[in-house]
């Protein structure tokens, strides 16, 4: 140890360093794509609404730009990972925007097996430098710890997250065609709250 420099000296020197480190935040998300794409199920397609009144379509009036609507009802996990290239990879994605699980969950698909789907799509779609961003579900009582799922997932993968993207609108005839669809008015805040999300990517 050089002389006249003791573990008192060099322990307030090493927490500096820490604190530093810590403070510095994560490395910048660099996206090579060019489009914003919507990946899910009846969610994303828009069922109980006009066409032109899904969430992908007001989102894209919210932005000023086109947005890809590649959501097919019914979808499970499953089914969306084997469309992955042809409806996400092959659009050169810049952001992608997800709502999936809600199929698998009314199926009785066991969780481990629709969120290591799930995992996999994200992880393929941040292999191609998009960002990802994920539209949870929360049905209290009923979905099974799905919720806690979203929430690893999005810790493990550092996908972004919208923990509840039916929250506020379930239960409110104003905002739902049916108990699961939302109507054009619901569709509104769920592009609203995607939208909040990414605006700082755009």
């Amino acid at each position: 140890m050089l002389r006249g420099f003791s573990a008192r000296h060099f322990l307030p020197l090493l927490l500096t360093f820490f604190l530093l480190t810590a403070c510095s935040g994560p490395e910048p998300v660099i996206l090579k794509g060019e489009n914003i794409v919507c990946f899910g199920d009846s969610l994303t397609y828009g069922t109980g609404a006009p066409r032109d009144k899904s969430y992908p379509a007001q989102l894209a009036a919210i932005i000023g730009r086109p947005v890809i609507n590649s959501g097919i009802p019914g979808d499970t996990t499953a089914r969306a990972l084997q469309r992955l290239e042809r409806d996400v990879l092959l659009k050169a994605p810049r952001i992608v925007l997800i709502t999936l699980g809600g199929n698998d969950l009314k199926n009785g698909v066991d969780k481990k097996i629709a969120f290591k789907n799930l995992k996999t799509i994200v992880e393929t779609i941040q292999a191609r430098s998009a960002l990802v961003v994920i539209g949870g579900i929360k049905l209290p009582f009923w979905d099974r710890g799905y919720d806690e799922e979203y929430e690893k997932l999005a810790a493990e993968t550092g996908a972004l997250l919208v923990p509840d993207i039916l929250g506020g609108l379930m239960g409110n005839g104003e905002l739902m065609y049916d108990t699961i669809h939302p109507n054009e008015n619901g569709y509104k805040i769920m592009a609203q709250k995607f939208y909040t999300v990414i605006k700082s990517y755009l």
